[in-house]
C-alpha cells in the first residue's frame, strides 16, 4: 500500500502544507486570543489532523459558550 504522500506532486504538497498551517494559525490564535490554557496543542492537533480537529473544536467552543 502507497502512502498518500508518494502520489503527489512537489506544488501539491506545498498546498497542502499552506492548508495545515493556516489550520494551525486559525485555530490556535482563536483559542490564545479566547483564553485556552492549551492553545498550543488545539493548534499542533489541528495540524496533524485538520479535517478532524478543527470541526471539534470550533463546535466545542460553540457549546461552551452557549452555557
Amino acid at each position: 500500500m502507497e502512502g498518500l504522500l508518494e502520489n503527489l506532486s512537489g506544488g501539491e504538497i506545498a498546498a497542502l502544507l499552506l492548508v495545515w498551517s493556516a489550520a494551525f494559525l486559525l485555530v490556535f490564535t482563536h483559542a490564545h486570543r479566547h483564553g485556552s490554557k492549551h492553545a498550543t496543542a488545539w493548534g499542533v492537533a489541528a495540524f496533524l489532523a485538520a479535517g478532524i480537529v478543527v470541526p471539534v473544536y470550533f463546535v466545542r467552543y460553540w457549546l461552551r459558550r452557549r452555557r
